[in-house]
């Protein structure tokens, strides 16, 4: 018997209703990404919507992150959804780095496409990714110490250690790490790092090289709590990013660091709130999309990728987690802690 060919998903689905939290009468908590990968985003976003309605980057952000101005019934529903106030996109694979110039410079103050980002701040790290690391060279470190330069240019990154996939071997990522964050910390710049299964490596490294009181965003972390209490601990100024993946039951680690964090006054909301776009969509916030259930014979149909705006369904597990604190000051704390990190 044929297999049922999947529906395709309306494209308006991906705009999203208003979460619950921005609902009440103290109006939308600032929304900020701290870890996406825009370009990536809108290239899934054009793979599964060939003829979707947003044919640039900047209409993608319009529609996804913005809150809709439009006076039509689906928009009046998500009039009063949270707006993504800022985001920072993440430049860490040197073969797509053809187009950063382009949309950094849109986001500059007086420049023509300025208009072009709606409510949104656009701000970038650049850096290379631990599965890349075999390929860096003096060019490609000329380009990141270009970029470095940039006033939109808020970290360097995302670069680590990734002994999951182990893409480059582990001596080089170690020697393309310590690059990384020596020229990082002597031109000042907060570091976002990936690491993976590398804790040891990864926590001696930073120790080794970086001041205690650097900032640091150690992104979509998944490892041991330990890990991440020892690294806490030593750095004052270091934040642990949260993905959508904390909502997955089959990461149990994120949640008891929340739960850890939680009960230490000094550590308690030392988040930065990310999505990792296209990667890692939340899996609570299929229960506000009803329209999606009994979809393909009774299955639920999954979004086709992740995006800013679906930051406050993170924030809302997280207040799951924590307890006593809701959606909306999760948002609020992660913003503080973005201003603080990046500037944004």
């Amino acid at each position: 018997m044929a297999k049922k060919k999947s529906q395709q998903i309306p494209e308006d689905v991906l705009s999203l209703p208003a979460h619950a939290s921005a609902l009440g009468d103290g109006g939308a908590a600032p929304v900020v990404d701290t870890h996406t990968h825009l370009l990536s985003t809108f290239s899934w976003y054009r793979s599964k919507y060939k003829e979707g309605a947003c044919e640039t980057v900047w209409d993608f952000v319009r529609a996804m992150c913005n809150t809709p101005a439009s006076d039509t019934d689906a928009a009046k529903q998500r009039v009063k959804r949270h707006a993504v106030t800022s985001m920072v996109d993440v430049w860490c694979e040197p073969g797509s780095w053809r187009d950063w110039h382009e949309i950094a410079d849109s986001a500059v103050a007086g420049h023509s496409k300025k208009e072009a980002w709606g409510a949104c701040e656009y701000y970038f790290a650049m850096g290379v990714h631990p599965h890349e690391a075999k390929h860096y060279t003096d060019k490609i470190e000329a380009e990141i110490l270009e970029a470095m330069k940039h006033p939109r240019c808020v970290s360097w990154g995302e670069m680590g250690l990734d002994y999951h996939y182990s893409f480059s071997e582990h001596p080089i990522q170690q020697e393309v790490f310590r690059r990384q964050l020596k020229k990082a910390v002597e031109l000042g710049k907060p570091l976002t790092i990936h690491t993976r299964e590398a804790e040891e490596d990864t926590e001696r490294i930073l120790k080794e090289v970086v001041p205690k009181d650097h900032k640091i965003h150690i992104h979509c972390f998944t490892d041991t709590p330990e890990f991440a209490e020892r690294l806490l601990a030593h750095f004052p100024n270091l934040y642990i990013g949260i993905t959508g993946v904390v909502t997955y039951s089959t990461n149990t680690n994120t949640s008891e660091l929340l739960r850890r964090m939680a009960n230490s006054p000094s550590d308690r909301l030392r988040i930065l709130l990310e999505t990792d776009a296209p990667y890692m969509t939340p899996s609570n916030i299929y229960a506000a999309l009803p329209e999606l259930r009994g979809r393909n014979g009774g299955n639920n149909t999954r979004l086709p990728l992740c995006h800013p705006g679906m930051i406050p369904w993170t924030a809302e597990f997280v207040s799951d987690v924590v307890k006593d604190l809701t959606t909306d000051a999760v948002l609020r704390a992660s913003a503080e802690n973005a201003r603080f990190v990046y500037g944004v």
